[in-house]
């Protein structure tokens, strides 16, 4: 469309003009580390706060 570049070739020359990822680093880009770790710590929470909920009312 307008002679512009596919959204595919626009990715490849992004990722090409990157570095290879450093040796026991998971996460280059800063907020996607950030997200990762408050949903996996939300779940976690959420999880002991039913289980204490479900023991208060004694369904456990």
């Amino acid at each position: 469309m307008f002679h512009s570049k596919s959204i595919e070739e626009r990715i490849a020359e992004r990722q090409a003009g990157r570095g290879p990822l450093k040796e026991g680093k998971h996460f280059e880009h800063g907020p996607a580390k950030f997200l990762f770790i408050f949903i996996i710590g939300f779940v976690v929470v959420g999880h002991i706060a039913g289980l204490l909920f479900l023991m208060a009312l004694g369904l456990h």
